[in-house]
């Protein structure tokens, strides 16, 4: 390999998001990651520094969220309801998400590869709570955009992902939806 890692990357911008829905404005994984990492940070943040609980570091929470989704440049975006059909379909979907992490990794110079491996195969399990929270809530922002847009197609994609972050009882997802969400549904001239 001739070091395509990060000229692949580059291409996360080319692959959408949410395929099986009418979107008012698309959405790349590059734009989902960007948003992923700043949620991510925003939330270990709240967690060490409002709650006062034990935290993981909040930049390396970022760095994993910058690269949570970087095995879809190879496999592209498969829309939620296929990936968790059943559990067999997601069991081999995890597969097939590793093996493309693993092919990526194998594409930087041998010794970066250690310094990417946690973050592309979503390895640490300290980071993993933060990192999946903050990527289920980059999902229902996308949903109260697309409803503050009038697109009712997204509805029950919003019920759907506010029902999720629910279950993950996290007290910083929690403060975050409490104080901050609301502000993803007022437009320009009201923020």
């Amino acid at each position: 390999m001739a070091n395509e890692f990060y000229a692949l990357l580059g291409r996360m911008r080319n692959i959408t998001r949410w395929g099986l829905m009418r979107n008012t404005f698309s959405e790349n994984i590059a734009e989902h990651s960007y948003m992923t990492a700043v949620l991510a940070h925003a939330l270990a943040l709240i967690r060490r520094d409002i709650l006062g609980l034990p935290s993981p570091d909040p930049d390396r929470c970022a760095v994993a969220a910058l690269y949570h989704d970087a095995s879809e440049i190879l496999t592209g975006d498969l829309p939620t309801p296929i990936k968790y059909y059943n559990p067999d379909i997601k069991a081999a979907y995890k597969q097939v998400e590793r093996a493309a992490g693993e092919r990526l990794l194998d594409m930087l110079p041998p010794e970066l590869r250690a310094c990417y491996e946690s973050d592309v195969l979503e390895n640490d399990e300290n980071l993993l709570p933060i990192v999946k929270a903050a990527d289920k809530l980059s999902a229902h922002i996308k949903c109260l955009e697309e409803q503050k847009a009038g697109n009712t197609e997204f509805d029950s994609a919003a019920r759907q992902t506010w029902e999720a972050m629910q279950a993950m009882s996290l007290p910083e997802l929690d403060w975050f939806t409490e104080h901050c969400l609301g502000a993803f549904s007022l437009n320009l001239d009201q923020l």
